[in-house]
């Protein structure tokens, strides 16, 4: 059993790293996805394009806008001289933020009364909207205030885990677990199809080798191939990105062996049923896109409705996000993580015990 299982991996990885493209899809395409992916997802927001109508000209009012200036979260672009401009410039996106002082901010500020700062959001995107709108209130408030009233209460606040609040930080562990699932899906969705279309399949099936044997000998490899690639764009992410990763990195791998049984399991599932590697690909996609939507990568899962969210529970993704990300950034240990790690185990045997029986009916 053993050496038929060997000769399947050994014949597995000629077939595969034969190919430069094939290589390189492999081991450098998950690195080059890590950089896009890491810079391109993100929910900072920073340079917001901002215009301001300064009616009042002061002293005063011009500290304000050097308040917004300084701040390196908004990036003036005009000051147009009315607020009919203000519309016009958020109506066809030239900016995203319009700030109108009026006359007599001044006055006003020096004889005790509350002026009105007016602050105009594009909200077309409601997270950067709210986030716009959040940051143009701090720096007006913080402008407002005596330094009497700073003295009356002093706030101390602190972020932990993430002390710069940077979304980065957050998003590319996610990153990471995506382009895992990506790739492990990809290449065994091609396994057994593959053998199929090139007239394999029959040789192999008149050999004494097992169902078992066989899935065994075409997951394998690319439970290898997938495992190093866990370590390079892991490493990688650490690198370029600066992302500390303060737990342990054998449990990590550990966790990550567990994602890789049920994304193989599923590949395997999916090359199983398919009878080109077209329809493979496609059937991949199927499954790709709602993993992500369901993981909580993009959208918090208790957030979701009450029937989306047991839906979740069979997504191994779901779970590798909280280990991965708790790993990164909290250096959460087995005793935090233990029950994603069984849901995990249960997942990966399931998803290949059905690749299994799905596969002898197949040859029956």
């Amino acid at each position: 059993m053993g050496e038929r299982i060997l000769h399947l991996i050994i014949k597995e990885f000629i077939q595969v790293l034969r190919d430069p493209r094939m290589k390189a899809m492999i081991f450098v395409l998950p690195v080059i996805q890590l950089l896009i992916f890491g810079y391109a997802v993100t929910t900072d927001v920073d340079r917001i394009k901002t215009v301001v109508v300064d009616s009042d000209r002061s002293v005063h009012s011009r500290r304000l806008v050097e308040g917004f200036t300084s701040s390196g979260l908004f990036s003036i672009i005009a000051y147009p001289e009315s607020d009919a401009e203000i519309t016009e410039d958020l109506d066809r996106g030239r900016a995203v933020v319009g700030i109108n002082i009026k006359k007599g901010f001044a006055e006003d500020l020096l004889s005790g009364k509350h002026p009105v700062v007016q602050i105009l959001v594009d909200g077309t995107n409601s997270n950067d909207g709210t986030l716009a709108m959040n940051y143009a209130q701090r720096i007006i408030s913080d402008f407002g205030r005596d330094d009497r009233s700073r003295d009356l209460v002093n706030v101390q606040g602190r972020a932990w885990y993430n002390p710069d609040l940077k979304s980065r930080n957050y998003n590319v562990p996610g990153v990471i677990a995506i382009i895992l699932l990506m790739t492990s899906l990809l290449l065994t969705s091609m396994a057994i199809v593959r053998e199929k279309e090139i007239g394999t399949m029959e040789q192999l099936m008149v050999t004494p080798m097992r169902p078992i044997e066989f899935i065994l000998g075409k997951s394998l490899p690319f439970a290898i191939i997938c495992f190093i690639d866990v370590i390079v764009v892991s490493f990688a992410g650490m690198a370029w990105f600066k992302i500390p990763i303060r737990g342990s990195m054998p449990l990590l791998l550990f966790a990550a062996t567990l994602f890789l049984m049920s994304c193989i399991g599923i590949g395997l599932l999916i090359s199983t049923i398919s009878k080109t590697q077209q329809e493979a690909l496609m059937s991949s996609f199927f499954f790709y896109f709602p993993a992500i939507l369901l993981s909580g990568f993009m959208f918090p899962i208790s957030n979701m409705p009450i029937p989306v969210q047991w839906m979740t529970t069979i997504n191994p993704l779901r779970y590798f996000l909280v280990i991965i990300r708790g790993i990164f950034l909290k250096g959460t240990g087995l005793a935090e993580l233990w029950t994603q790690l069984v849901a995990l185990a249960l997942l990966g045997v399931f998803f290949l015990l059905f690749s299994v029986s799905r596969f002898k009916k197949t040859i029956d």
